[in-house]
């Protein structure tokens, strides 16, 4: 519906032109604070899908060849359940973690991974386009690989054995012959691919300014056909539209779109929360990681699956801030970018260090972390401006615990995407269980606050009004 395009609303319009907030790195969590912002922790996001995952579903037998012995691991899909309903396939990227009972994963950019850092990602996605289940010609794969037949149990087998080749640089082989056969194949025909688009993203996903200003523009990225879009939902939100550049009220949009949080001149400091969620097909190779430090997973193949994002505005007298914070597996620790829309310049403290940003700029704290850290930090600033950001930096596809338990899920269904059916066996599905411990109760120590911890400025300006 189209809602009454008043004149202040045409003046906020005509200012678009000059108004450009600086675009924030994707997010897995994010701030925003207008003067008096809580102390709470927003939940880690970063837009696309969730899951849950159910465990092996199709697969066949691998052999890991380690530190002079011999172990025997099942190697194989992964199902997924997505929330809000669809099923997702995946590989294993992570050889040497187990996977968690019934643990949950977010649509991860390759960056929040080992993936970041792996020259061979683009291999690895090369094989999951040209092989199993994305290529469900049994037939025409077996001729590719140089073998009479595959089973599906093969083909998985198979694809997962490529895969970790790449991704863990593991020596290993598929226990079958024909399935051997077709790793060989995959392992020496991949070529370099480019990183997917995320299913669903907001990007940035956080902007501020003034009331009477147009927030924004929060521009939509997404493989779907359309996205829904809500309405704004958060603490003095009354007033606050999604429009477009013409100043029409937004209920849906497609890629490319760009939001603007419309808010009232003269509404008190506040904050608010947009909302878009899509149904589509979640793109081949899309990394999905686990804070429960469960194996990652890269996904082979997806139903029509439900996939949302948010972005969060900020508005306050004298300009408000935006903050986001993202993993960053290549310089192995945590983003914290700020962006200062205000006229005055803002300063924060994190780890007992302060920091100012400049009005109208922007900079990236980057936060080192050793593998498997947990962390769990502050930002405050004046007013009240506090917030907590926590997780744990899983980078590496080595990991770091040496306990000697295994993880055993339920006996799987048959999958429901991509054909394949289950062999009649209960075994551990960890995608390396014979030689992968149990991660139980991980509570690495809190990050190292103050001077110890190095802090890396990477300033950057952001355009201002």
């Amino acid at each position: 519906m189209l809602a009454a395009f008043t004149g202040s609303t045409r003046f906020r319009v005509a200012r678009l032109a000059a108004v450009t907030l600086a675009s924030g790195l994707a997010a897995t969590t994010v701030l925003l604070g207008a003067g008096t912002a809580a102390a709470d922790q927003i939940p880690q996001t970063q837009g696309g899908a969730t899951a849950t995952i159910g465990g092996l579903k199709t697969y066949g037998q691998a052999v890991i060849h380690e530190d002079g012995s011999d172990q025997q691991v099942s190697a194989g899909l992964f199902e997924m359940s997505v929330d809000g309903g669809g099923t997702l396939q995946t590989y294993c990227v992570d050889i040497h973690n187990p996977t968690q009972r019934d643990a949950h994963y977010q649509e991860t950019p390759w960056s929040g991974t080992s993936l970041g850092a792996n020259k061979d990602a683009g291999r690895i996605r090369w094989i999951l386009q040209n092989s199993y289940p994305q290529v469900n010609d049994l037939a025409t794969l077996a001729r590719q690989a140089g073998v009479s037949a595959l089973s599906e149990q093969d083909a998985a087998a198979g694809t997962q054995v490529a895969i970790w080749r790449y991704s863990d640089g593991a020596k290993v082989d598929a226990v079958d012959p024909r399935a051997e056969k077709l790793a060989d194949y995959l392992e020496k025909s991949a070529r370099s691919s480019t990183e997917p688009q995320a299913s669903l993203a907001l990007d940035p996903p956080a902007v501020s300014g003034r009331p009477g200003d147009l927030l924004g523009p929060v521009t939509v990225h997404t493989n779907a056909g359309s996205v829904t879009v809500g309405a704004p939902v958060g603490a003095g939100d009354d007033g606050v539209r999604i429009i477009d550049r013409t100043g029409k009220v937004i209920t849906s949009a497609k890629n490319g779109s760009q939001l603007f949080f419309d808010v009232p001149e003269g509404a008190e400091d506040g904050s608010a929360q947009l909302t878009v969620q899509a149904s589509t097909t979640v793109p081949v190779g899309r990394a999905f990681a686990s804070e429960s430090r469960s194996q990652t997973q890269i996904l082979a193949g997806s139903s029509e699956s439900t996939v949302s994002a948010t972005a969060g505005a900020t508005w306050a007298d004298k300009g408000a801030m935006a903050v986001s914070a993202r993993k960053n597996c290549a310089r192995s620790g945590v983003d914290i970018t700020a962006v200062n829309k205000g006229d005055q310049p803002f300063t924060f403290e994190l780890m007992d260090t302060q920091h100012t940003i400049p009005a109208g700029a922007s900079r990236t704290v980057t936060v080192p972390l050793q593998e498997d850290q947990s962390y769990d930090f502050t930002v405050t600033g004046p007013n009240g401006f506090s917030h907590r950001f926590t997780g744990v930096l899983d980078c590496r596809t080595q990991g770091t615990v040496t306990t000697e338990s295994t993880q055993t899920l339920s006996e799987p269904s048959p999958a429901t995407v991509g054909g394949g059916t289950v062999p009649d066996t209960d075994l551990a599905a960890t995608g390396s269980s014979a030689i992968t411990p149990m991660i139980a109760g991980v509570a690495i120590g809190l990050v190292v606050i103050g001077g110890a911890v190095l802090v890396v400025l990477r300033g950057k300006e952001a355009a201002g009004e």
